[in-house]
């Protein structure tokens, strides 16, 4: 595959609720305004999507109990937007000046709570196919869903420890033949200034400086394969090397429609 110059740096993942009765006003409001005013206008980023979680998917969840995601219900609709790589900074101090101005032009919206909103660093992709759709596409690719995937190291064990039993036996035995085409890897940033500064509520931590995060990019609606994420989990898990927090499936939503927000 040949290294073309542009590379993703860094993301934003924002997992948010409406509030109930507010679910139809919300997801116009961010496809319609949010999902540009907020990110895709400002500079260096070059790519973005949203992801939903109906019922039936958060039911499939599997988590260790803990954090917002985890509770019954929450964590429906899912941003994801890449960065340019080398140029991540210029980006998120515009990012973190343009939602203060929007809410300060009644361009915010109140009926909503955030879940799990952070940045992360990418770390690296691993590919089912030989020629595959790079990680700097997958959010325009057409992907029908994702399963995210966020775990901590155990003690003792370090990241590239971990990172070489994901990438040399966990995902390989994961991917192969199956529908998932890209397992992507990525690092939170804890709080800085600008994420501190939100003018609202974040929801659940970054987690500490062992969180690993995983996005796989599925060619067919993630709850059809779930059994193979389920198997991943228990891989890593019965690694000693770290413990999945939570994993979960979400569909790609469609664009320009309400579909879905009689689900959630």
């Amino acid at each position: 595959m040949n290294d073309y110059p542009i590379h993703v740096g860094s993301m934003l993942f924002t997992l948010v609720d409406p509030n109930p009765g507010h679910e139809k006003e919300y997801n116009r409001w961010y496809e319609r305004d949010h999902f540009y005013a907020g990110c895709m206008i400002g500079p260096w980023m070059f790519a973005g999507s949203r992801w939903v979680a109906p019922r039936a998917l958060k039911d499939m969840r599997i988590t260790d109990g803990s954090g917002e995601v985890s509770q019954a219900g929450n964590g429906s609709f899912l941003a994801v937007y890449w960065v340019l790589d080398g140029h991540d900074e210029e980006h998120w101090k515009w990012a973190g000046d343009q939602v203060h101005w929007l809410y300060t032009n009644d361009r915010g919206f109140a009926e909503r709570t955030h879940r799990h909103t952070i940045l992360a660093d990418v770390g690296w992709a691993a590919y089912r196919d030989g020629d595959p759709v790079p990680l700097e596409l997958a959010l325009d690719h057409g992907y029908a869903g994702i399963g995210v995937v966020a775990m901590d190291r155990a003690d003792g064990m370090s990241e590239d420890e971990l990172h070489a039993f994901l990438r040399d036996t966990a995902m390989p035995e994961m991917m192969a033949g199956s529908p998932v085409a890209i397992g992507s890897t990525w690092k939170p940033r804890q709080r800085d200034e600008i994420t501190s500064n939100s003018p609202m509520d974040l929801g659940s931590g970054t987690g500490t400086e062992a969180r690993t995060l995983q996005i796989f990019f599925c060619d067919e609606q993630p709850d059809g394969c779930w059994d193979s994420f389920a198997s991943y989990v228990d891989a890593v898990n019965g690694s000693g090397l770290a413990s999945v927090c939570w994993a979960g499936p979400f569909y790609k939503t469609v664009v320009g429609t309400d579909t879905y927000i009689d689900q959630l």
